[in-house]
């Protein structure tokens, strides 16, 4: 499920992540590995998609809610490159835009590769550690917040990037 997530499918993984976490927290770790390196590979397939059948899935996604979640992450490439995946990665934006996007413009493979790694494991191991940690106290908490947790997300690497322009 996460491999399809990152690049066509419209479901998270955190919705299974979050549960399979709490059922066995001793596997919560393993979990979260297991989901990040599919996630990661399935970004690698969003990847390719863009830059070798673009024009074939371009009518598609032109009629279909991640558009304009396209046309921001080519916007934020041309500005954040590195950063633009990292956050997409570990927040509510479709990461598979983002994918998409940066087989489009051709972003170096190393760089998409990385911040893919970083972001999506960060975004994974947070929800699995919260589950270990919290259990179903958590899970609820998960449920209603997720969005907001990762907008916060995106504010701090703004405030970070910004201050460190500077």
């Amino acid at each position: 499920m996460s491999f399809a997530e990152s690049s066509f499918f419209p479901i998270p993984p955190d919705v299974m992540l979050a549960p399979m976490c709490l059922a066995k927290p001793q596997r919560a770790w393993w979990f979260a590995t297991i989901t990040t390196v599919t996630s990661v590979a399935g970004g690698l397939f969003g990847y390719w998609i863009g830059a070798y059948f673009f024009d074939l899935i371009r009518p598609w996604l032109e009629a279909s809610r991640y558009w304009p979640a396209f046309e921001l992450a080519q916007a934020w490439f041309v500005e954040w490159g590195f950063w633009a995946v990292f956050v997409a990665g570990f927040s509510p934006i479709p990461y598979k835009a983002f994918t998409i996007a940066a087989g489009v413009l051709g972003m170096p493979l190393i760089p998409f590769t990385i911040a893919s790694f970083i972001g999506r494991g960060g975004r994974f191991y947070l929800v699995a550690g919260l589950m270990r940690w919290g259990g179903e106290r958590m899970e609820e908490f998960l449920k209603s917040n997720i969005d907001r947790l990762g907008w916060v997300t995106v504010a701090g690497v703004a405030v970070f990037i910004v201050v460190k322009s500077f």
